[in-house]
C-alpha cells in the first residue's frame, strides 16, 4: 500500500478551557499538521496516490484561510463569548474561531479529520488515513479513523498472507 504524506504549517492561538495548569491561559503555537492519504482506486496513470499540489489546494489552503492567524477557542469556553462581544476596532470578530470541540492536539486533529477533511476530500477518491497535529516539536496527536486502521490492517494481512502463501 502507498500514501502520501505532506506537512503543513501554521499559527494559531488557543486556550484549553477548564485545563488545569499554564494551558488555561490564552497562548499560541506554531501548528504542524501532518496528512496522510490513500487512494480508494490506487494510483492514477502517473502513478501517484494525489498530486501533492493537490493536497496543499484542499487540505492546506483551508487551514491557511480559517485557522492560521487566528485564536481557536471552544464554543463553551467564556473567553469566546467575551472576545466576540469586543468592538469591531478592538479586535476582529472574525478571527475567534470556535470549535464544537475543547482545541486540543487530539481533538483538533480529530474534528480536522471527521468535520473538515472528509468534506474536502468528499468526490476525490482520496481518503485522508492519519492526521498528526503538533503543537511543539516533542508533543503532537495522531488521529487515526476506525474504519481506516481496519482497512490499513486487512490491507497488512493480505500482503502477509500473498508473502507467505
Amino acid at each position: 500500500m502507498i500514501y502520501n504524506t505532506r506537512t503543513h504549517t501554521i499559527d494559531a492561538a488557543h486556550r484549553v478551557y477548564g485545563h488545569e495548569g499554564k494551558c488555561m491561559n490564552l497562548h499560541g503555537h506554531r501548528y504542524k499538521f501532518e496528512f496522510t492519504l490513500r487512494s480508494k482506486s490506487g494510483l492514477d496513470t502517473l502513478g501517484r496516490v494525489i498530486d501533492f499540489s493537490q493536497i496543499k489546494a484542499l487540505l492546506c489552503n483551508w487551514l491557511d484561510e480559517h485557522w492560521d492567524h487566528k485564536t481557536l477557542l471552544y464554543s463553551r469556553d467564556p473567553l469566546y463569548m467575551m472576545l466576540k462581544k469586543l468592538p469591531p476596532h478592538l479586535h476582529d470578530p472574525r478571527a475567534v474561531i470556535s470549535l464544537p470541540v475543547n482545541p486540543t492536539a487530539e481533538n483538533i486533529a480529530q474534528h480536522f479529520s471527521e468535520s473538515i477533511a472528509s468534506g474536502l476530500l468528499l468526490d476525490t477518491g482520496i481518503v485522508l488515513i492519519r492526521c498528526v497535529v503538533y503543537e511543539t516539536e516533542k508533543c503532537s496527536a495522531t488521529f487515526v479513523d476506525d474504519n481506516e486502521s481496519a482497512y490499513v490492517k486487512e490491507r497488512v494481512d493480505a500482503e502477509d498472507a500473498t508473502r507467505n502463501g
